[in-house]
């Protein structure tokens, strides 16, 4: 059984976040399969109970880890890879998991376009804007929030349509012709807004991924997307060239 090293520089705490990523690697645990409780942890290795919480804490503010209060700690679900390609979509990428994609219909209006909306999208001030606001869920999960936002006269009857069970992008290419070619997207960290924390499920505060997206067609800014990702529940995915 793997020791935790008294005599190095590494704190002990770092040294068993390690032990029981390995753990759930090597024993090959499933998703909700229980950790061993604090208790077995402190004898096991020797430690404090503090250092085996703060541990253990770490763990479940990562999201590797959940607590169920009064029966203990249990494996979470692997986190989704958010792949930083253009032609990605929400429905599409839950759907390629084996996850049934789902939204939320939060509001859905058409504003006139004021600040950084109509800077993002290359409008004039006041030009027609539509809004979607959605929670996109996974198996029933909340894991998003997106606000997009269109120019209205790419896509005039677009709040006319049911946008429920299908990509709103397909809707977007088949519907309207848009089909986007290049954008150029932002990704931030931030704690979320304790409106979104509570549509999420999230405690506050909680940490959250600030993605901002503008998507273009034949160098036309045809979407702004401001989303709301959880952190727990997502992690950054992209391959890397060499330039020569």
């Amino acid at each position: 059984m793997p020791a935790i090293d008294a005599s190095s520089p590494v704190p002990k705490y770092v040294q068993l976040r390690g032990l029981l990523l390995d753990l759930v690697d090597e024993a090959d645990l499933q998703v909700d399969a229980p950790m061993p409780s604090e208790r077995d942890l402190c004898v096991r290795y020797a430690l404090s109970r503090m250092t085996v919480r703060q541990a253990v804490d770490q763990l479940v503010a990562e999201g590797r880890l959940y607590r169920v209060p009064g029966k203990g700690t249990f494996v979470a679900r692997p986190k989704i890879d958010m792949p930083l390609r253009l032609s990605s979509s929400f429905t599409a990428e839950m759907r390629s998991r084996g996850l049934a994609p789902g939204a939320v219909d939060l509001s859905h209006r058409t504003i006139p376009a004021t600040g950084h909306i109509a800077r993002g999208l290359n409008l004039p001030q006041g030009a027609s804007v539509h809004v979607l606001e959605r929670l996109r869920t996974a198996d029933g999960t909340p894991m998003a929030i997106e606000r997009c936002h269109i120019p209205a006269a790419l896509a005039p009857g677009l709040l006319d349509i049911r946008l429920t069970g299908q990509s709103l992008y397909t809707v977007l290419e088949r519907t309207f012709g848009i089909v986007f070619d290049s954008g150029d997207q932002t990704v931030e960290a931030a704690i979320a807004d304790p409106a979104d924390a509570d549509l999420l499920n999230l405690p506050h505060p909680s940490a959250v991924l600030l993605l901002r997206r503008r998507s273009y067609q034949a160098a036309t800014c045809a979407e702004l997307t401001e989303s709301t990702y959880r952190a727990d529940r997502y992690q950054l995915h992209t391959a890397l060239e060499h330039r020569r």
